[in-house]
């Protein structure tokens, strides 16, 4: 690959052919190793322990008899033990599948068939869910390793400190190609099951580069904090390559990241440094800044603040400018982009845009005959950059459909704007993206109707108070039934992952649809804008 326009001019070399994600960045490290890489909620991780256990790990996995590109599911709460197991399987060639933690045992149990997982690198607390899954799953693994258990393990399974010391470190990397497989992330649709998205050994580097340090600028200094999980695009390169790139420090937090649980971090309270750079999502933020409790300027020590995961609206980042005194950037990224491709940035803020094209990344916004359409029209966006995807894993139409001849389809629609930024106009197609998290309108319309009184179900998105983006769901109740909203939204809870229940319910009588009887989801958004009015 050829080098590649940086930030401020500078040129970005390309990885050499024969590549390791996870040996780069222990080499980058390697002349600091009492410097504290990680922070959680047991204690601090150096980067000279790094090295030793992600070579341990490396060397346990070779062990187990799991052959490069093979791959391992990685489903662990944000510990240390998440970096370790991550740059571990990579180090040996192996390819981590990182996947959320936040799913079912379906889900799961999908995911070990998908990527026909070798083993399974597991929290204690989301054990349970992931031995519901492989009960299901038509796919059977060589070895369960638990991070933390919550309680005694079963025969079979072994704690992850009792595999790293059982294992002698992996001497050298796996020598990788800079195109081969590194790891999958998971990328819902708006239809069927989750795409299982492969990054290569290339892919990190490259954010890192044009990303981390051309835009964000942070260095050995930072200390980062990430609301956003490690299993996200977003979290992976604000909370592990973004750092371990520059040599900084991270701020672990295993717990959700609601407002009191980030206040103590953002503090010091919690007991650890106060972090220098703080990476969230606009739902996050509106939270923090209703929140009673919330802190002083004087209380917290953040230079950057970095926003993803949905567009965040002006009001807010308006609002956290006045109290902190501190810019939120605001980008868009993609889990097919890896992460932001567009975006403002320190000293160049636009409230109410998704700011620039990131130097080393093309912007296109198409119409639906595929040619550009001109500055203040809607258009399909549209991504070319280093960062891209290799595919969908046995998912040859969605990766043609997405992965277009060097540019990759995103699903969003923006309008240029005549200083060269870009404004958001929403998604292409009917998917959702609440709190960061993408939420298919058709799985949820699916379980609301296996409710014995309803009959029929319709989902879309509708702005809140702050702008951001709520499911609320139409529902068509049976004659001569009856169901409350709370009914409803206990009952989705409790058939998929619970972020996906709908936080509104509006009962009608009766559903817009086409002649053939499909609905009309766009006459219910245009309901809710006029009235809205």
């Amino acid at each position: 690959m050829n080098s590649t326009q940086g930030g401020a001019g500078q040129t970005v070399q390309p990885p050499p052919e024969s590549f390791n994600f996870a040996q780069h960045v222990l080499g980058i490290n390697a002349g600091r190793p009492a410097k504290a890489a990680f922070i959680d909620d047991h204690g601090t991780l150096s980067y000279g322990e790094l090295d030793e256990r992600v070579r341990c790990v490396a060397g346990g996995l070779t062990a187990m008899g799991i052959k490069r590109e093979e791959r391992v599911l990685l489903l662990m709460q944000d510990v240390a033990d998440w970096p370790v197991a991550f740059l571990g399987a990579m180090y040996a060639g192996i390819v981590p599948v990182a996947v959320n933690t936040l799913l079912t045992a379906d889900d799961y149990a999908y995911m070990l068939e998908h990527s026909r997982a070798q083993a399974v690198l597991v929290s204690g607390a989301l054990l349970p869910a992931i031995k519901a899954a492989l009960t299901r799953a038509d796919h059977e693994v060589r070895q369960v390793v638990v991070s933390h258990p919550v309680a005694p393990i079963d025969f079979g399974e072994i704690e992850f400190n009792d595999f790293l010391t059982a294992h002698a470190p992996r001497p050298r990397a796996a020598s990788t190609h800079a195109d081969d497989p590194a790891f999958w992330l998971y990328s819902s649709g708006s239809t069927g099951r989750p795409k299982g998205t492969v990054h290569s050994h290339a892919n990190p580097y490259w954010t890192v580069e044009l990303y981390g340090k051309a835009i964000l600028g942070l260095t050995e200094t930072d200390v980062c904090f990430s609301a956003a999980k490690l299993f996200f695009a977003y979290g992976l390169g604000n909370a592990l390559t973004f750092p371990l790139g520059v040599g900084a420090t991270v701020l672990l937090m295993a717990e959700r990241p609601t407002p009191e649980a980030t206040f103590r971090r953002l503090t010091g309270a919690q007991g650890g440094p106060k972090p220098s750079a703080f990476f969230g999502a606009p739902t996050g933020f509106a939270g923090l800044l209703a929140h009673a409790d919330l802190p002083d300027a004087d209380a917290v020590a953040i230079r950057l603040v970095s926003s993803a995961g949905e567009a965040l609206p002006a009001e807010i980042g308006e609002r956290f400018k006045r109290h902190f005194g501190v810019d939120i950037i605001d980008g868009i990224g993609s889990t097919e982009m890896l992460h932001i491709f567009m975006s403002n940035r320190p000293g160049q803020v636009r409230y109410g845009t998704t700011g620039w094209p990131v130097s080393g990344y093309e912007i296109q916004l198409r119409g639906e005959s595929g040619q550009p359409v001109p500055d203040g029209e809607p258009g399909d966006l549209y991504i070319h950059g280093p960062s891209a995807a290799t595919m969908y894993w046995n998912n040859r139409a969605k990766t043609r459909e997405t992965f277009q001849g060097g540019w990759t389809k995103s699903g969003d629609k923006y309008v240029r704007n005549s200083d060269g930024s870009y404004t958001y106009c929403g998604r292409s197609d009917d998917m959702l993206k609440v709190s960061g998290i993408y939420v298919s309108p058709f799985e949820v319309e699916a379980t609301l109707v296996q409710h014995p009184a309803v009959l029929e179900a319709a989902v879309i998105g509708v702005p809140d108070a702050d702008g951001l983006v709520k499911s609320k769901a139409y529902v068509v109740v049976k004659n001569g039934s009856t169901v409350t909203d709370a009914e409803l939204k206990s009952f989705v809870k409790d058939k998929l992952a619970p972020y996906k229940y709908p936080r509104l319910i509006e009962f009608v009588s009766d559903l817009p649809k086409t002649a053939t009887g499909k609905i009309q989801r766009f006459k219910l958004r245009e309901r809710e804008s006029v009235g809205t009015e």
